[in-house]
């Protein structure tokens, strides 16, 4: 039975962790010299960005699809109303 050779030079399917991850971990921040005050901000800092709170609390109750149209219009609007402001302060839009 031949086997291919070029099934050994393929790529992995899937990302390896790094080994210093704890396994099954998404985010994780390391307390260094007992400074757990720090950790917690950097923590704080990393679910902000991530944008899991955002994704919680709009998960806390069912929201119907038209509310949901709804809201992503009124954000659309406020970033365009953000955007003109801006413009209108550059001196591009009257």
């Amino acid at each position: 039975m031949a086997y291919n050779n070029r099934d050994n030079n393929r790529k992995p399917r899937f990302n390896r962790r790094n080994d210093d991850a704890p396994k099954g971990a998404g985010l994780y921040v390391e307390v260094r010299n007992n400074d757990v005050e720090k950790a917690l901000r950097r923590l704080k800092k990393l679910i902000n960005n991530d944008g899991l709170m955002k994704t919680l609390k709009s998960k806390e109750y069912y929201e119907k699809p038209s509310e949901v149209k709804q809201r992503k219009k009124a954000e659309a609007k406020k970033r365009w109303q953000k955007k003109l402001k801006k413009l209108e302060k550059l001196g591009i839009v009257n």
